[in-house]
């Protein structure tokens, strides 16, 4: 039986351009609570990209375990585009990666601090530049976990396939 995680993502694509461009990559993650990296790990020869993650589910191991800095969680919440952004470097710079992630967001059943389910933020931070995305997904917890599973991995191989930064919502 095949990887059910890895059936519907270009995540062999994503391995194999890493791989290809001698880069890795690490994780920082909120409401996928490892989804993602998991993901990436059921590529066979993702150990040659994948240096590793953290999963910061509650808001306090967002500062202490990626560096989110303690006055963005304060002011704009667990649920920001800066805390996303400043995931993705807390898990490029932890893991010694090229590339980082951060995903934080809500994937229900209720809204969380004002922002409704379905919203996600998605910041990938590389050699080069950091971004932010605002994704709106719909469906049920698993339905937005495995969105936004499948939106980073989008996302992360456009940029690392050299095809311009990540988009703003």
């Amino acid at each position: 039986m095949s990887d059910p995680l890895v059936a519907d993502a270009p995540v062999a694509e994503l391995v194999a351009a890493l791989t290809a461009a001698g880069q890795t990559v690490a994780t920082a993650e909120s409401l996928t609570a490892g989804l993602l990296a998991a993901t990436i790990a059921g590529v066979p020869g993702a150990s040659v990209v994948l240096r590793g993650g953290l999963i910061v589910y509650a808001t306090d191991l967002k500062h202490r375990l990626a560096g989110v800095d303690e006055e963005v969680l304060r002011v704009e919440g667990a649920v920001a585009a800066s805390t996303a952004e400043q995931l993705a470097v807390g898990a490029r710079e932890r893991c010694a990666a090229d590339w980082g992630i951060g995903l934080t967001g809500v994937a229900g059943p209720d809204s969380q601090d004002g922002h409704p389910v379905g919203t996600v933020y998605l910041g990938v931070a590389g050699p080069d530049h950091s971004a932010v995305s605002r994704l709106k997904l719909h469906g049920d917890r698993w339905n937005i976990r495995i969105g936004a599973v499948h939106n980073a991995i989008g996302e992360l191989l456009r940029c690392v396939g050299g095809y311009g930064d990540v988009t703003t919502d």
